[in-house]
């Protein structure tokens, strides 16, 4: 006779894994990888080994020394590098790569558990570290220009986002906007290429709809409603790279639809008040680090009710 398998609830089986979801997300990543080669050419790709190398090992040193079972086949750890690298400039130098790494992996992740534990999402927590403790280096856009060259030339660019918060000034079309030629974090230029990504997490039933079409329906509703161009609000800045691969994470966000209506709901509305009246033009990673912290509490308002109970209570 089996013997019964004891487990805290909810009891749901299911043949698809950790690594096989994970696996999804980086598929889904690559075609913001090609667009990201395509217009900030070598130094993007190098970038993005870098940091997914530097994931890899600090996570697998970690488990190392404190005799935890490996878990870097798992592609965790690839997607934190992918993301830490479509997170920064394509002119950043390499050495930052693998302190955003370490930051990363150790700190947000690893001495909270691993995967599963973190309570906010490791690669916008690195970046976040890099803006505090290189500001300078993190704002150093480049024009996108295709180059074999191992290192981007200094030319200094304004992102469309800063150069709309700056003077208000358009300094990009539409198009440019949607494909990505404009300067920008490596991974964040090409809508296009993001929406790929997310059709694909769509179909493959990785992600639900929900959290990026509230976070962006809310930011486009709010810039309609302060007289300011919401298709270029939206396509600007890291907005549609955050909404798709980031707010959607499953551990750093809400568990129910309700949880998250409210949760994009306050993304959208904390991304607009942060670009629109504070000091830096972008929003996004700080709305999504601060509705992280934000989640458990959203979680414990909105949990649905017990089956068989009357107004939530047994």
């Amino acid at each position: 006779m089996d013997k019964l398998v004891m487990s805290y609830a909810p009891h749901i089986r299911s043949k698809r894994t950790t690594k096989a979801l994970m696996l999804d997300v980086v598929i889904a990543l690559m075609p913001a990888l090609v667009a990201g080669i395509y217009f900030f050419g070598l130094p993007a790709l190098i970038h993005t080994l870098t940091c997914v190398a530097s994931c890899m090992f600090f996570e697998y040193i970690w488990e190392k020394i404190f005799k935890l079972p490996n878990t870097t086949g798992d592609f965790s750890a690839v997607i934190t590098g992918i993301l830490i690298a479509f997170n920064i400039p394509a002119s950043l130098p390499y050495g930052y790569d693998i302190a955003a790494s370490a930051f990363a992996i150790i700190i947000v992740k690893m001495f909270f558990g691993g995967l599963g534990h973190n309570f906010v999402n490791p690669a916008l927590a690195a970046r976040a570290f890099l803006l505090a403790c290189w500001p300078v280096a993190m704002t150093k856009w480049t024009t996108p220009t295709f180059t074999f060259k191992p290192v981007v030339d200094a030319m200094s660019s304004a992102t469309p986002l800063g150069a709309l918060k700056e003077s208000g000034e358009v300094i990009a079309t539409y198009s440019d906007l949607f494909f990505g030629n404009v300067a920008g974090c490596i991974g964040e230029v090409s809508a296009f290429a993001i929406l790929i990504g997310f059709v694909y997490l769509l179909v493959r039933k990785v992600i639900s709809p929900i959290i990026p079409v509230v976070y962006v329906g809310v930011v486009f509703i709010l810039a309609s409603v302060a007289g300011i161009d919401p298709v270029y609000f939206i396509l600007s800045g890291g907005l549609m790279l955050g909404a798709v691969f980031m707010a959607t994470d499953y551990v750093t966000s809400p568990m129910s639809w309700k949880g998250h209506i409210v949760y994009a709901v306050l993304l959208g509305v904390l991304t607009f008040v942060i670009r629109v009246y504070g000091k830096l033009p972008e929003g996004v990673s700080y709305s999504i680090l601060i509705m992280n912290v934000v989640t458990p509490l959203i979680d414990k308002f909105t949990k649905p009710r017990k089956y068989g109970a009357k107004g939530g209570k047994m």
